[in-house]
């Protein structure tokens, strides 16, 4: 009977914090879409993701969001610069991503400027976070 209770609750909780996750997830695409974005799309978000940008650092070469976080979005990532470890990408494995808007706005902040020269529109953003989401 405890052990039953047990696997009960460690169902209940991955259950809430998968629907916890969705809900945000779900929230933050509704912010862009009130920011003017239409559609979000996978394959977008994807082709955001692997697109190269040049690196106004050094001439000749390039930067992409895998640069820090790797090809495989299920494995941790380095970031190119400071060396520090990334958790890995994909929600599937890391249930902390995706938990927190602001945490999720600001690593879009700073990411899309280091990547694109630029800050990400609302339309990109959520194409990527709907590509994220999947994995």
């Amino acid at each position: 009977m405890r052990k039953h209770s047990i696997t009960l609750l460690i169902f209940s909780g991955i259950l809430l914090s998968g629907i916890s996750r969705a809900e945000v997830i779900d929230d933050v695409l509704q912010t862009y879409r009130a920011a003017g974005a239409g559609e979000f799309s996978v394959a977008r978000g994807e082709a955001l993701w692997q697109k190269d940008y040049p690196d106004p650092e050094t001439a000749g070469k390039v930067r992409n969001c895998s640069t820090c976080h790797g090809s495989d979005l299920g494995k941790a990532g380095r970031h190119a610069t400071t060396g520090k470890d990334i958790e890995a990408m994909a929600p599937s494995v890391n249930s902390k991503r995706y938990t927190d808007p602001k945490t999720i706005e600001k690593w879009f902040t700073r990411n899309c400027k280091w990547v694109l020269g630029r800050e990400c529109t609302a339309q990109e953003k959520g194409d990527v976070l709907s590509f994220l989401r999947t994995k």
